[in-house]
């Protein structure tokens, strides 16, 4: 198992082990893909011991760098695929996610960035969950998010907490 020395965020100079990244995603400007943001500031007041919680906008092959040097990955994000209603929570691991023909939406999507980084022998998380959130509205700037999503916020800590003690 890789990890990851991480400084305290006091003045000491100890670092902890980071073992466990939680990776929120989306943007803040854009309505319900605000989501990943909010989640990150209340994962972050859970103090979790050997979790470094991240949040960005970024996509594709910047994500590379955080999927690195740490065994589990817990991915945090909207989706918006249709079939279900906004603010419901989907669960799932890696290994259940199959791959869009003719590459990801997004050209170059979290799959596929962690499959060349095992092509590539780079030190990929072990295990990755995903906890996505069905959204309204990804796309409007200044938006408001969806009531739902926004209410699905405490069930995806909760989820996040439960899936770090697997």
């Amino acid at each position: 198992m890789s990890s990851v020395a991480i400084p305290e965020p006091s003045s000491s100079n100890k670092t902890r082990q980071v073992t466990t990244r939680v990776l929120c995603l989306g943007n803040d400007l854009l309505a319900d893909d605000s989501l990943g943001s909010l989640v990150a500031e209340q994962v972050r007041k859970l103090a979790l011991p050997n979790v470094q919680v991240v949040e960005t906008p970024e996509a594709g092959f910047h994500l590379l760098d955080y999927v690195l040097h740490i065994h589990r990955l817990v991915v945090v994000d909207t989706v918006m695929t249709g079939t279900a209603s906004p603010g419901t929570i989907h669960e799932f691991r890696e290994d259940e996610l199959e791959t869009v023909p003719g590459g990801s939406p997004h050209y170059v999507g979290l799959h596929e960035t962690l499959t060349l980084g095992r092509c590539l022998g780079l030190p990929v998380a072990d295990k990755v969950v995903f906890l996505a959130v069905e959204a309204s509205d990804c796309s409007t700037v200044g938006g408001a998010m969806h009531p739902a999503v926004r209410a699905a916020i405490p069930s995806v800590v909760r989820m996040v907490r439960s899936s770090l003690q697997l």
